[in-house]
This record gives structure tokens, C-alpha cells and sequence, in this order.
């Protein structure tokens, strides 16, 4: 019989306290936010995996502050967010792609609260309906003046990305992982429903630096500008020294695009085109939570041009174009953004 090693069982909450344990004035609000935050995960897993039958599919007759209609589900699991992470006291204010404006926690230390949160409930949500992997992204910061006794505004929710407190995803596909980071390592964890516990599968995941991996959606090839068309044609050329071709993989649900490239390397690309000069992608419950973790593992994160932690956004559902991935990929892509060719470098 083969011999358990008890000492490799880890708990996502053992690891939460281990963390914590290495800030002596760590006061806890952290280890209890992220157990309010994983709650609300097992219940929006269990309700995924049940939506046919419980009626959760399909569109409401509403839409979002980005146009776009709303679905049940996308619906249903912003709102066990909201409930979960509202009742421990942890956070004085939190913002949802679902909802227009930033949202006050309604508890009696909100003021004295330190840390806000900013999610996507449910990304992917045109997957859906034919029950391909969805995921939810959410993102942690500290309040700019965590000592005021006023109210939270905006600028505590749009800091840049490289002030995050912690970021990460879970995932809903043939198991539910969840990948998080605090700055230090990106860890994932999967939840077995037998014992109803995220355990610790990978520490400290790696990306590798580079990898013959694509992931954009060509269809809007002709919306490109021509340095990311180049870029892309130049993926699929074959040669032999460079790797290349590179193989195409595109799910169309960010979150399980970027777990699939975290894990195996290569490029993930949602560029700005003539449709959306901005970028689809929204940077501050997005993209800098995506970016944080893709570098934390060793990776790159860019709008093309500059570091996507860096940029300061100017409101919550601001949109940024995103390449992220193997860093050596993403220096790549970024040289033909800029007009140049990788026969150029010295």
C-alpha cells in the first residue's frame, strides 16, 4: 500500500495562514478575505456545474454599463460575490464588471476597512451556454489611506496594477483550480468536492520563457494594424532555428487562455483594433490582475508598449489591449508592434 505523505497536504487556508505568518503585523483581514473570497467560489462551482438545471442559463433582459446583455449566470455569480465578500468586515468598497460604479460595503467598520476588491464574476460568459471553461478574476489592493475615517472613493479602486495587495482566478472546467498571488510566487489549488477543500497542486508555477504557443482570435485579422498582422504571419512561417510554426490555441475565455499559457508558455493577444482603438480587455479588474500573475511566474505583461502594471487607469471600466505570456514571446511581439523584426536585433 503506498505510504501517504502528510507533510505534502496543504490546504488553501494553511497556506493563506503560512503567508501571513511571514508579516508579524498582519492582522488578519487578509487570511479572512480570501476565505470569504473562496466560499464564493465553491458556491459559484457547484451552481456552474448545475445551471441547466437550475435556470441559470441563458440572457436577462438587462445590459451592463459596456453594452452588452447580460446573462443569468454572469448575473447570478456577481451577486454571490457581493454577498459573500460584503459580511466579513474586511472591505469598505468593491467594483464588478456588472455593475456601473463602485460599491460601498454597507458594514459598521467600513471606514476603518483597509482593502478593496475589483472581479470580473464570470469571464468568458458568450461560452456559457455550449459549457466551455468560464473563470472568475478578481483583484485585491490596500486603500491609499487605510487610517482616514472617510469613506472609500474611485481612487482607491483605479490604482496602478503594480500596487496589488494580491490577485488571482478560479477556474471552472473538468476540475475547479484556483491560482492566487500575494507578490511572492503564483500557487494553485484544486478543489476537491469529497472533502469540499482547495488543495495546494502547484507552488511557485513557472512559466517557460519561451513557447511555440498562439493565442489571439484571428478573425480580426483585418482590424490588425500591420505590425500585429506581421507578427502573427511571422508565427506561422516555418523555421526551424526560431521554433517556428507555432500552434494556434484560442478558447475565447481570457482566464483560460492565460491558465493554459501560464502552464504551458507562448503568447496570449487581445491587441487594440479598428473596432476597439482601446482594447477590449478592461485593465483594472482584467488585465492587472491576469498581468500580476503572468509576472509573478516569470512572465511578460503589455498593451504593446508599455508594462500593463505601470499604467495608471483613469476610471474602473477603463479597456486596454493585453499580450502577456513567455517573456521572450512577448519582447517578440512587441518588436514588430514597434516596427522592427527580430532579423534586426543585435
Amino acid at each position: 500500500m503506498p505510504q501517504l505523505n502528510v507533510s505534502k497536504i496543504t490546504t488553501i487556508s494553511h497556506h493563506i495562514d503560512a503567508e501571513q505568518a511571514l508579516h508579524p503585523k498582519a492582522t488578519g483581514d487578509f487570511t479572512g478575505l480570501m476565505n470569504d473570497l473562496t466560499l464564493a467560489i465553491r458556491i459559484i462551482a457547484r451552481d456552474v456545474r448545475r445551471a441547466g438545471l437550475n435556470d441559470i442559463l441563458g440572457l436577462t433582459k438587462s445590459t451592463n454599463v459596456h453594452g452588452e446583455q447580460v446573462r443569468k449566470l454572469d448575473l447570478y455569480a456577481n451577486d454571490v460575490l457581493k454577498a459573500t465578500l460584503s459580511k466579513g468586515g474586511h472591505l469598505c468598497a468593491l467594483a464588478s464588471e456588472e455593475d456601473d460604479e463602485m460599491v460601498l460595503i454597507d458594514v459598521a467598520n467600513k471606514k476603518k476597512a483597509k482593502y478593496v476588491i475589483v472581479f470580473d464574476p464570470l469571464d468568458g460568459s458568450s461560452n456559457i451556454d455550449v459549457n466551455v471553461t468560464i473563470g472568475t478574476i478578481f483583484s485585491l489592493y490596500k486603500r491609499i489611506d487605510a487610517q482616514t475615517d472617510e469613506c472609500p472613493t474611485e481612487a482607491d479602486i483605479i490604482q496602478p496594477g503594480y500596487k496589488q495587495a494580491a490577485a488571482g482566478y478560479a477556474l471552472y472546467g473538468s476540475s475547479t483550480i484556483f491560482a492566487y498571488t500575494t507578490g511572492h510566487g503564483v500557487h494553485l489549488f484544486t478543489f476537491d468536492p469529497t472533502i469540499g477543500e482547495f488543495m495546494l497542486t502547484k507552488e511557485n508555477v513557472r512559466i517557460p520563457q519561451k513557447a511555440p504557443y498562439y493565442s489571439c482570435n484571428e478573425g480580426y485579422y483585418n482590424r490588425w494594424d500591420e505590425g500585429f498582422k506581421q507578427y502573427v504571419d511571422y508565427l506561422k512561417m516555418p523555421d526551424e532555428d526560431s521554433g517556428r510554426p507555432y500552434t494556434s490555441r484560442y478558447i475565447g475565455s481570457a482566464v483560460a487562455d492565460i491558465h493554459r499559457t501560464l502552464l504551458k508558455g507562448g503568447i496570449y493577444m487581445y491587441p487594440a483594433d479598428t473596432k476597439s482603438p482601446n482594447g477590449k480587455l478592461r485593465i483594472v479588474y482584467e488585465a492587472n490582475p491576469l498581468a500580476m500573475i503572468i509576472e509573478q511566474a516569470g512572465g511578460r505583461a503589455s498593451d504593446g508598449k508599455n508594462r500593463i502594471l505601470e499604467i495608471k487607469p483613469e476610471k474602473i471600466h477603463q479597456r486596454t489591449p493585453l499580450i502577456l505570456g513567455s517573456k521572450e514571446d512577448v519582447f517578440e511581439c512587441e518588436m514588430f508592434m514597434r516596427g522592427e523584426h527580430p532579423s534586426q536585433k543585435k
